[in-house]
C-alpha cells in the first residue's frame, strides 16, 4: 500500500474544513435576508395608496368583506379586499365604482 507521507495526515482535516465552509456558504445564501424568493407579507397602508383602486365599502370584519366581495363578483364587478391601516376596505376600479355601489345598495 503506497503512502502519501506527511500530507496524508493533513488531507482528512482539510477536506472536512472545506466541506464545512461549503455548507456555511450554501446555508448563508439560502437563509440570507433581502434576497428571498418568497414574497414578503404585505404592509397595510392608507386606502389612498392602492393606485387606481377606489374604496366602495368599509366592512367591520374581513369575513363581512369577503361576503361583500363575492356579492360584487356575482354582480359582475371585479373587486379586491384590501388590508388598510383603518381596517378592511373593498376596492374596485373607477369605471366599476357606480355599478359596485348599486350592487351593494341592492343587497343581492
Amino acid at each position: 500500500m503506497p503512502s502519501w507521507g506527511s500530507f496524508s495526515y493533513a488531507f482528512g482535516p482539510l477536506v472536512a474544513v472545506g466541506m464545512i465552509a461549503l455548507f456555511a456558504v450554501i446555508l448563508r445564501w439560502a437563509f440570507g435576508r433581502g434576497s428571498s424568493v418568497v414574497a414578503a407579507a404585505p404592509t397595510p397602508g392608507p386606502d389612498s395608496e392602492y393606485g387606481l383602486l377606489v374604496p366602495v365599502a368599509a366592512p367591520a370584519t374581513y369575513i363581512e368583506g369577503e361576503v361583500l366581495r363575492r356579492r360584487l363578483e356575482d354582480g359582475g364587478v371585479r373587486a379586491n379586499l384590501a388590508t388598510t391601516i383603518d381596517g378592511p376596505r373593498l376596492m374596485v376600479w373607477p369605471a366599476d365604482e357606480d355599478r359596485a355601489r348599486e350592487v351593494l345598495a341592492s343587497g343581492r
